[in-house]
């Protein structure tokens, strides 16, 4: 007998299949994503916990004409399998291949980016009103996981669709049973007694009898109300979500195919917002993600006998961050360190466990991270906030507003600086320098070597004021020429300091330009390098190292509107340089999925791009 996976092109060759087939397929599925993922890496807790889940939509509803918004989107790999991608699903995450998120390009069953979190009840909200006002057929569907809904921007949605008087429909995924602990055999019952026809009918039958009658009618309609609130407050701790105007579900069993599949459909039917609440299991299928789902939630590529991963381990930048943060922590009781739920990635797992009353994990609320530290500061402490480059985008005001605005000491560790590789453009860190360099009286360090990172932490704590960030690569340190020391000082000088032509970048792109300074000196071409540690603010001395060359080279890994290397240029020009200046970055464009080396490969700011662009510019 073949595979069912494979006679499976569209949502609509799931109407066929018999509940048993259902369930063999979902078994199939897991298969392919742990196949698929062990290759290319990916997140893989989240999707094999949601495979059930994403089968009774797709068996329930009509895509594309109903419209399923993913949130977080990297749970969506058996959505992209469902929907006539399951023969490219081995590119996931691959260059030119499928993205590991929702992609309105890459497809009509998409219709909403999903990158960021907490996102799809706002996004699906204004695609239900615009089907109203086009008068089209249709349900909407926001499908969030209990961690999105610890960002502020999901209460903003749920408080806005409880207004409406028409079916909307959220899907409440709680893999953490983070939300409601009352999931008795009872509350399961009446919650799936709830969601069908007949008991609403019945409701709306009582409540007109109630509305008819004179004099006791309406006091009784109001009693009969607040009975039945209290009641469903002791079963299952609904209240929060139907006092914002949504009628709340559940929990149910996320693989429970029947179960769904009819809480779906009578769901469908229910003229109000509607809010289902879902238990998965993160790794549900593959023992190894089962027992440790957080170290599974975004992997590289593993052995799927052991599970463990292809690529050595070793240190890395976030790894190094965490460890001198403790360094510093064990002689400061000032220094606090706060994640926005990132306390693995941004290597904090050390610091919480040696000082747990200083660390902070907010939940993915990056705004809220940046306020409540610019509380800390302001109440005589030192706080660290540790964030990914992509997801501090979201604090940009509470940095402005809440911190820099009042001179409050607070220290932005930014973590995946520059090009992140295959998680693609909605993660991309080359917004974090324009704008942060926008705002008043921040400084900002660019470390390419872990003893710079040591070094510039230090100095941001203890020898800067306000709002300071510190910014450094995913990954490993990358090649470091023999001879070169890490100091201290604003900007380094690397080469011939007499030479006709200056390189001037900071950060990773270092080291390529090491390595392409060192091509050119083989073929008898001299350069200087002018390595900026602290590029904001740009210390005189390196402009006035620079303005003696005849051509001047600025490379960034990082986007040109707004970036050091315009702000360099126009330095240059105020202190006169008369040369020939040449800026290299990314160049108004957001830079899709690819491995880090192709990324930079593609936007010139590898080693050969490098080399290339000085020789091609130079005449040489």
């Amino acid at each position: 007998m073949g595979r069912l996976l494979d006679q499976i092109d569209s949502p609509r060759d799931l109407e066929t299949l018999s509940l048993p087939d259902l369930e063999r397929l979902c078994a199939e599925i897991r298969e392919k994503i742990i196949e698929t993922v062990s290759a290319n890496g990916g997140h893989l807790s989240s999707n094999l916990g949601v495979v059930e889940l994403t089968v009774a939509l797709h068996r329930s509803f009509r895509v594309p004409e109903d419209q399923i918004v993913w949130d977080v989107g990297h749970q969506c790999y058996t959505h992209k399998i469902l929907t006539g991608r399951r023969s490219r699903i081995g590119t996931i995450r691959k260059r030119d291949g499928l993205s590991g998120y929702p992609n309105r390009q890459e497809s009509r069953y998409d219709p909403f980016q999903s990158g960021h979190s907490s996102t799809s009840i706002s996004a699906a909200l204004g695609l239900a009103e615009a089907k109203k006002l086009r008068a089209e057929p249709g349900h909407v569907v926001a499908v969030i996981g209990d961690g999105a809904l610890t960002g502020g921007l999901a209460y903003e949605g749920l408080n806005n669709a409880g207004r409406l008087n028409r079916n909307f429909i959220v899907v409440l995924n709680d893999n953490k049973m983070s939300i409601s602990r009352n999931v008795g055999s009872m509350a399961r019952y009446l919650a799936y007694m709830r969601t069908k026809p007949g008991y609403w009918k019945m409701k709306d039958n009582v409540e007109q009898t109630l509305n008819g009658m004179p004099l006791l009618g309406k006091p009784l309609h109001g009693l009969l109300k607040k009975s039945k609130r209290l009641l469903k407050q002791i079963l299952y701790n609904s209240t929060l979500f139907e006092d914002m105007g949504f009628n709340y579900y559940g929990p149910f069993d996320g693989h429970d195919l029947p179960q769904l599949l009819e809480v779906f459909e009578n769901a469908k039917k229910i003229n109000r917002p509607v809010l289902l609440h879902v238990l998965t299991s993160k790794g549900k299928g593959y023992p190894f993600a089962e027992k440790d789902p957080g170290g599974f939630h975004g992997v590289s590529a593993f052995d799927i006998e052991t599970g463990e991963p292809d690529s050595a381990g070793g240190s890395n930048f976030s790894g190094v961050f965490g460890e001198e943060l403790c360094n510093l922590a064990a002689q400061d009781d000032r220094i606090c360190a706060i994640t926005a739920a990132m306390q693995l990635g941004t290597g904090l797992t050390p610091f919480k466990k040696r000082f747990p009353e200083r660390f902070f994990d907010v939940g993915i609320a990056e705004g809220h991270a940046v306020t409540f530290a610019g509380g800390l500061a302001a109440g005589g402490l030192m706080p660290v906030c540790a964030v990914y480059s992509t997801f501090l985008q979201r604090g940009y005001d509470q940095i402005i507003h809440d911190a820099a605005l009042q001179g409050l000491h607070v220290l932005l560790a930014v973590d995946r600086a520059g090009i992140v590789g295959e998680d693609g453009e909605t993660h991309q860190g080359v917004f974090d320098v324009p704008f942060l360099s926008s705002i008043p009286n921040v400084t900002v360090f660019a470390p390419t070597y872990y003893q710079e990172l040591r070094q510039m932490l230090r100095a941001a704590i203890y020898e800067c004021s306000g709002v300071v960030a510190v910014r450094y690569p995913r990954g490993k340190e990358l090649y470091q020429p023999p001879g070169f020391r890490c100091m201290r000082m604003p900007f380094v000088l690397h080469g011939d300091p007499a030479a006709a032509i200056a390189v001037v970048t900071y950060g990773r792109t270092f080291s390529q330009a090491c390595l392409a300074q060192e091509r050119l000196a083989a073929s008898g071409v001299k350069v200087q390098l002018i390595k900026l540690n602290r590029v904001r603010p740009v210390d005189p001395g390196a402009v006035e190292a620079a303005r003696a060359a005849g051509h001047v080279f600025f490379f960034e890994e990082g986007m040109l509107q707004g970036g050091v290397g315009e702000h360099f240029g126009y330095l240059l020009g105020q202190a006169g340089f008369a040369g020939r200046y040449v800026l290299r970055g990314v160049d108004d464009c957001f830079v899709k999925h690819a491995t880090m080396r192709q990324s930079l490969e593609g936007l010139g700011l590898d080693e050969t791009g490098i080399f290339q662009t000085i020789v091609s510019e130079c005449g040489l």
